[in-house]
């Protein structure tokens, strides 16, 4: 690969390298998939206790499966789990987008132990991650650009979602809308090339119970429109639930010192969730298929709930019941220490409110709705409003079932749900947090280099203090040695207090009369505005064009620290802008 790296222009280095990325994250996919299904397969179906007792696997393996994943994290990747998709764009917008290299395996691990053991969470998100790793820091041995760096973390991406739900476009879809913007046509060709090659990987040597696909079983009617557009608004109502839940669940989790003390928490709600909903248990995509076949009592065929299940008023409840109740173990899952993601949760969720909604209207009389379309445009439709992805979700659904005969109905909930949660929070929950920070990775090029900016660099601390209970004589005296034309007035714990420029004293400077009556306290000001040390950048700058100052205070919880400057700060973007290109 590197003879071929010095022998290959750019382009067709990046097409070889889409390609060979794709297939190491189709390979990842692959282990990752058949490992979470032996190990689920084992625990449920082969191990040796009576199937009377079955259920209360369902009260064991989950909450194990935590405890494992907190130790290994704990113990192997010392505490640092990197779980998200979210710290995938703090990578790209912070780090130059170079991933850790644990990441590449450090995922595969946790969240095949996670989710095999029953953890109610998605595989989607660890592989998404791991596929980044591959394709970061394969542009790490080669010493990328930034901009081909990216592009091949992405690349990675789309080869792990690719690989997993064995569908090519929506593997690129993923990449384009959640973990790139603004990319240009040349730069489809290795996202392509990694999704196919995942694809390809993944088809060739997992069996088909393993992949994620359906069969429609009736066509689409134009005449269930109205019905769409309701299932839309109702799917983007739920998609706000559960971004909110999600987050409250994590503050609620963050309140623990002990990892282990939270693991145990978060493994026993786990454990009694799934133990009253069964079909909670592990990825859930076994109680999508029977919804999506309209066999919802497959679902509870090892539940204390199967006696009782002949009343469809009770099935019904339960189907709504299990559609809020996944955000709850879903992030208790995730935040408790366990590993996975919200992606393959959001489908669990959105096919759960479909059933119910077509079972709801159906149970009137008047209308007979395709439970099974509508259980797959939900799905559509939570992934959109959870994710932020609209078209991922289309094309998912689409290539998943086989065809595009639902195309209508999915870009119509889809934009719905997108639209009605995008006007009441302008960012989905994995991203929600770094935006509070000013993380974001957006289209603005000139904002991804600012946040790639680390402040302490460009602090100045050869700006002179002084008490506020000097007299002017002194600050004349330190005017006479100083080299700036600003001074900071501090008292005896460095709590900053105000400035003073030289313009401030111009006019008093040259009375000596006045050097032995004015104290520091009468001329100084307070600063136009404090900068803190962790602040972000694009804060900073804005603090600066706000005020038009070129020069503002930088202060650690009050504590003083220096001055930083906007000429030294332009100057700082621009070395980093030439570093990237």
């Amino acid at each position: 690969m590197k003879w071929l790296s010095r022998k290959l222009n750019r382009n067709q280095f990046m097409v070889l390298s889409g390609i060979v990325i794709g297939l190491t994250a189709g390979f990842a996919a692959v282990v990752l998939k058949t490992v979470v299904h032996f190990i689920n397969r084992l625990i449920t179906y082969e191990y040796p206790v009576p199937v009377s007792t079955k259920e209360y696997v369902y009260l064991v393996f989950p909450f194990l499966g935590i405890l494992i994943t907190v130790f290994i994290v704990k113990y192997f990747f010392h505490g640092k789990s990197g779980k998200g998709i979210a710290n995938v764009l703090y990578d790209i917008a912070r780090r130059s987008s170079f991933v850790e290299k644990t990441k590449m395996y450090s995922q595969l691990i946790t969240s095949s132990i996670t989710v095999g053991f029953g953890g109610s969470s998605g595989l989607e998100g660890p592989i998404a991650i791991t596929g980044a790793a591959i394709g970061s820091n394969y542009g790490r041995i080669y010493r990328m650009s930034y901009r081909d760096r990216t592009l091949l973390l992405a690349a990675g991406a789309a080869g792990g979602i690719a690989g997993v739900f064995n569908a090519p476009v929506t593997g690129v879809m993923f990449a384009v809308e959640v973990i790139l913007s603004g990319v240009s046509i040349i730069e489809f060709i290795p996202l392509i090339l990694a999704s196919v090659s995942g694809t390809l990987f993944s088809q060739a040597i997992l069996h088909e119970n393993i992949l994620f696909s359906f069969k429609l079983k009736q066509s689409f009617d134009y005449e269930n429109i109205p019905f769409y557009v309701a299932l839309g608004l109702l799917c983007g109502t739920v998609s706000l639930y559960y971004s909110y839940l999600v987050l409250k669940i994590e503050a609620f989790f963050q309140g623990f010192k002990n990892v282990y003390t939270k693991a145990l928490a978060g493994g026993l709600i786990l454990a009694v969730l799934c133990f009253v909903f069964p079909p909670l248990f592990g990825e859930g995509f076994s109680a999508v298929r029977n919804l999506a076949d309209d066999q919802p009592l497959r679902s509870f065929r090892d539940s204390f709930w199967l006696p009782y299940l002949g009343q469809e008023w009770l099935l019904l409840v339960l189907i709504g019941a299990i559609s809020l109740v996944k955000a709850v173990a879903t992030s208790v899952t995730i935040h408790s220490g366990g590993n996975g993601g919200n992606f393959a949760p959001s489908l669990f969720v959105g096919a759960h409110v479909g059933y119910f909604f077509a079972k709801l209207i159906n149970s009137i009389g008047w209308f007979k709705l395709p439970a099974s379309n509508f259980t797959l445009v939900g799905m559509c439709g939570i992934l959109s409003g959870v994710m932020y992805a609209p078209i991922t979700a289309i094309f998912l659904i689409a290539e998943i079932t086989g065809g595009y005969d639902l195309i209508i109905p999915l870009m119509t909930v889809s934009a719905i749900a997108y639209f009605f949660v995008k006007q009441v929070e302008p960012y989905s929950m994995e991203t929600r947090r770094l935006a509070n920070k000013g993380h974001i990775f957006t289209e603005d090029k000139d904002s991804n280099v600012l946040t790639t900016i680390k402040m302490d660099p460009w602090i100045e601390t050869d700006i002179l203090t002084i008490a506020p209970d000097a007299l002017l004589g002194e600050l004349i005296t330190q005017v006479k040695v100083s080299k700036r034309n600003i001074f900071a007035v501090v008292d005896d714990d460095r709590n900053l207090l105000g400035v003073i420029l030289l313009d401030d004293i111009r006019e008093v400077m040259f009375d000596q009369s006045q050097y032995d009556a004015l104290p520091v306290s009468s001329v100084m000001k307070l600063p136009p505005a404090v900068i803190e040390k962790d602040e972000e950048m694009r804060s900073v700058m804005k603090k600066f064009d706000e005020t038009g100052s070129w020069n503002l205070p930088v202060t650690d919880k009050g504590k003083y620290i220096g001055f930083i400057s906007k000429s030294r700060l332009l100057g700082g973007y621009r070395t980093e802008l030439i570093r990237q290109s």
